[in-house]
């Protein structure tokens, strides 16, 4: 856990070879905590076929993280990979200062790492894994953004990834569905104080999407009906998620901040 991408079966799909790039973000430099799998491999593609530079930070997946970084390059981005523990403060002011000295400037912010445990009875639930996920999911988020603001200039973007199970919940999943809850206020809160710096801040709460996450965190069982349960009756792909991110990381999207998108398969959620 979370997995690693180049053993899954089927692999998922990211590259959204009929997404045509119109240079929405040339000339841009992001961040993409969590980028070297699953969604977090087909923003950063994405970005690239839109002329951005991409920072790749993930934890330990090196294959994953060389595999998406090449895929950039092929799309004529620019790329560099940091692994790090993005829980510990100081990592994550290392990474901008990474960025910086790499790219001379940041204008996107993609806070999308994240880790969770199934537990299906709550009195299961340890103290390590309630302050694990909570530090990863959640205190990261405040720390790569805190590192970040002093460097972002009007109309920069950050954009931060929660999940449907903020507004759903599910049984075994509940510390994980607390901290997507926690972030989605974040993002709230957070877009509010800072629209007067002209930075915008919004996220993206994806529904069932076919990622390392899933095989990483489920019983084998569960796979064949994984998805399911939203309307469209399958699980979604990341190259079906990556773009509600160049949306919001683009002039496309200049007259919304506080706002979170549901690629979710249909599935009715209340925000």
């Amino acid at each position: 856990m979370p997995g690693n991408e180049s053993e899954m079966t089927p692999p998922p799909l990211f590259d959204a070879p009929w997404y045509k790039g119109s240079g929405k973000l040339q000339g841009k430099v992001a961040i993409v905590a969590g980028g070297d799998s699953g969604i977090g491999r087909s923003v950063s593609v994405l970005f690239a076929r839109e002329g951005a530079n991409v920072v790749i930070v993930y934890h330990e997946q090196h294959e994953d993280a060389n595999f998406t970084k090449v895929a950039v390059e092929k799309e004529g981005g620019k790329c560099i990979t940091i692994a790090t523990d993005l829980a510990k403060k100081e990592a994550c002011e290392e990474v901008v200062r990474r960025t910086l000295e790499a790219f001379g400037k940041l204008d996107i912010l993609i806070n999308h790492h994240g880790t969770q445990w199934k537990v299906d009875n709550i009195l299961d639930v340890t103290p390590e894994q309630i302050q694990t996920t909570f530090s990863v999911n959640v205190f990261s988020f405040y720390y790569l953004t805190q590192a970040a603001i002093p460097h972002l200039k009007p109309g920069s973007s950050i954009i931060n990834t929660t999940s449907g199970l903020a507004y759903t919940g599910r049984p075994g999943l509940t510390v994980y569905s607390s901290t997507k809850a926690a972030i989605t206020n974040m993002t709230y809160s957070l877009s509010a104080e800072l629209v007067a710096k002209g930075i915008r801040v919004n996220g993206v709460a994806p529904g069932p999407i076919w990622t390392p996450f899933i095989p990483g965190s489920f019983e084998p069982s569960l796979m064949k009906s994984f998805g399911h349960e939203v309307p469209m009756k399958r699980a979604g792909q990341p190259e079906e998620v990556a773009p509600s991110y160049v949306f919001l990381a683009s002039n496309d999207s200049s007259y919304m901040t506080g706002q979170v998108l549901h690629p979710n398969g249909g599935l009715n959620v209340s925000s």
